[in-house]
């Protein structure tokens, strides 16, 4: 049986759980008291932050799952996203309308391939 390796193990979550060369893990903001804007280039620095730490990195996106307060917002989290995604490494992606804790505006659910030796 493979092991399950968690990294930044709390009481309600891991910062990330990998299995069997893949990857999950989910980024909300660090200041929520950010606009959309804000919040969302905060989830894709820490989620590059995250790839890296756990020997990934964007061209190895398998799917990424966003909940925005507001579906208005997606014209700002698609121009911000298109900037961060290299050409032709685009994941499986899905963007819906969510509730989420009070002042939160985006939260990203992320699955991706790890690199092994």
């Amino acid at each position: 049986m493979t092991e399950i390796k968690r990294v930044g193990v709390t009481r309600r979550w891991s910062d990330a759980v990998i299995y069997q060369g893949l990857a999950y893990f989910v980024e909300v903001a660090d200041d929520s008291s950010q606009d959309i804007r804000g919040q969302v280039a905060q989830i894709l620095l820490q989620a590059k932050q995250r790839l890296a730490q756990i020997g990934s990195d964007q061209t190895r996106l398998l799917q990424v799952l966003i909940y925005l307060a507001d579906l208005q917002d997606a014209v700002v989290l698609n121009e911000l996203w298109d900037a961060w995604i290299p050409d032709g490494h685009a994941p499986s992606r899905a963007c819906v309308q969510a509730g989420l804790a009070p002042g939160y505006r985006v939260e990203m659910v992320f699955t991706a391939a790890i690199m092994t030796n």
